[in-house]
């Protein structure tokens, strides 16, 4: 049998009907992935990286899985797609992007997943709601709290709790 792994997934879009979709990945990936321990507010926020283009709403989901990582990749990129994501334009607009945050405290470099993901302390719009539900969980690399990431963060785009 499987240990379980606890898991942080970050999700955002910014095409079609964004807090529909996020209501359906939750109900997808409590399916696919696990038991879904907390799960974040929904923030609004500019677009990073390409900003000409609407902006997103964000979230973050905590999971008990199962799956070993590249299982947990390909479930997500099923619902992704599922959710109607084309991958057309890297950092272009999406009615779902789902990404893998930490999968516990492993790192895991392949040429198809970066775990930790690679920007995390750099995007504020992660940052929060990971600070919302697990401020005081650690960076397995830099061993910083994701409150002391938040802090020193240099990433300046607002991001706006939505009250629904």
């Amino acid at each position: 049998m499987n240990n379980y792994q606890t898991v942080f997934l970050g999700l955002g879009g910014n095409l079609g009907n964004i807090q529909a979709n996020l209501q359906q990945a939750v109900v997808l990936l409590q399916k696919a992935v696990g038991e879904l321990i907390t799960q974040s507010s929904i923030y609004q926020t500019r677009a990073w990286g390409r900003n000409e283009q609407p902006d997103f709403l964000n979230q973050v989901l905590c999971f008990k899985t199962q799956l070993p990582a590249n299982e947990l990749l390909t479930a997500i990129q099923t619902i992704e797609t599922l959710l109607g994501r084309k991958r057309e334009e890297h950092w272009g607009a999406r009615t779902m992007d789902i990404d893998i945050l930490f999968y516990g405290q492993e790192c895991i470099h392949t040429p198809t997943l970066l775990v930790p993901h690679p920007y995390i302390a750099q995007r504020r719009f992660v940052l929060v709601p990971l600070v919302e539900i697990a401020g005081d969980w650690l960076h397995p690399q830099t061993q910083k709290s994701m409150r002391e990431l938040l802090f020193e963060c240099e990433d300046k785009l607002e991001v706006n709790y939505l009250a629904i």
